[in-house]
């Protein structure tokens, strides 16, 4: 069970050509491991982890997924404004699978939300979005998950709950902190300017992105 890159490729065309994310990357994570990304500002990690949560697509090649992959940690686009918080986390339960009181009781106790889970996610204020988006995203398990580092830090109750997830799953972290991947991951990748390279010592992984 793992993901895989396979020459896989991603730009955008903007007013001034095109902006490359991706060329040709190559690499395989496995089940269970602890994999950093690292990369300056604006190097495209964010695409990057989009792509691979299947969030976005790729302008050519393929992402081979034969494990449970989280979508992005905290990201709430796929949610429906429409929708109460209640009923977009009973959607999700249906869609993974899962069993849909347990989810749901979950996402309340965890979101602290109150009767506005019974809301439509439109009249939420973006702090009251990302209580839900976090909630659901610890309440369905995954094989890996994606995250960002601003949300793997600090002694917050989301950071410890989610430190508990990844003791027992595996984790792709995007980041541009080699500390925090030093603590967090075992294995790292860097991108720079749309060359995604995988190492297997985290040390030389560390010591090439401080070179940049």
């Amino acid at each position: 069970m793992s993901l895989e890159l396979i020459d896989v490729h991603k730009h955008y065309l903007t007013r001034d050509g095109h902006k490359i994310i991706l060329r040709g990357a190559y690499g395989k994570i496995a089940r269970g491991e602890k994999v950093g990304i690292l990369g300056r500002n604006g190097s495209g990690k964010s695409t990057l982890v989009r792509m691979l949560g299947g969030v976005e697509a790729p302008t050519r090649g393929r992402i081979k997924r034969s494990m449970a992959i989280s979508w992005p940690i905290g990201m709430a686009a796929g949610f429906s404004g429409q929708l109460s918080g209640a009923d977009n986390a009973r959607f999700i339960a249906r869609l993974y699978g899962r069993d849909i009181q347990r989810i749901t009781d979950f996402v309340a106790d965890f979101s602290e939300l109150g009767e506005y889970l019974r809301m439509p996610m439109m009249t939420y204020s973006s702090g009251m979005r990302s209580r839900l988006a976090l909630a659901v995203s610890l309440a369905v398990d995954f094989d890996c998950y994606l995250v960002d580092e601003a949300l793997a830090v600090g002694d917050t109750r989301f950071g410890r709950a989610f430190a508990e997830k990844i003791e027992r799953s595996g984790l792709i972290l995007v980041s541009h902190s080699p500390a925090l991947v030093r603590r967090l991951c075992t294995r790292a990748a860097v991108l720079d300017q749309g060359i995604l390279t995988f190492y297997d010592d985290l040390d030389e992984a560390l010591a090439t992105y401080n070179a940049l």
